[in-house]
C-alpha cells in the first residue's frame, strides 16, 4: 500500500558528513537508487573541495550565504549542476543551510589544499 511520509526536520538526528569537517547532514529521502534529498550545514570557514557528481545535482539556499562557481549565493539562491560537471569548492561564507538533490551516487571530492 503506497502512504505518504513525513520526516520532522526538528527532532532527526544531524549526522557529521566525514569526508568534510565542520559540516552535518539530514537525510530526507532517497528519491533514486544511490541519490539523495538532504539538508546540509556548513560553519562559517567550511570549504568543500571540488568534486564531481555522475549524476545531476540541485542545490537551494535556505539560510547564510555560500560562494560556489565564484558566485556569492545567499539565502533563496537555487543552482543546477548537470551530470559530470565540475562542482565547487563550496565555501561557506557564513553559517549556511542548503537542501541538495542528487539523482545518482555522491562521487569523488580531491584532495583539501
Amino acid at each position: 500500500m503506497n502512504k505518504q511520509t513525513f520526516v520532522d526536520t526538528e527532532t532527526e538526528t544531524w549526522f557529521d558528513f566525514e569526508p568534510v569537517p565542520g559540516t552535518k547532514l539530514l537525510s530526507l529521502a532517497e528519491p533514486v537508487p544511490e541519490g539523495s534529498i538532504h539538508r546540509l550545514r556548513m560553519v562559517a570557514g567550511t570549504v568543500i573541495p571540488v568534486h564531481y557528481h555522475p549524476c545531476d545535482e540541485y542545490v537551494y539556499v535556505l539560510d547564510g550565504t555560500i560562494e560556489t562557481a565564484e558566485c556569492e549565493c545567499k539565502a533563496g539562491t537555487f543552482w543546477f549542476t548537470p551530470a559530470n560537471t565540475k562542482n565547487g569548492p563550496h565555501k561557506a561564507i557564513t553559517s549556511v543551510e542548503i537542501i541538495t538533490i542528487r539523482l545518482g551516487q555522491m562521487g569523488a571530492f580531491e584532495e583539501f589544499s
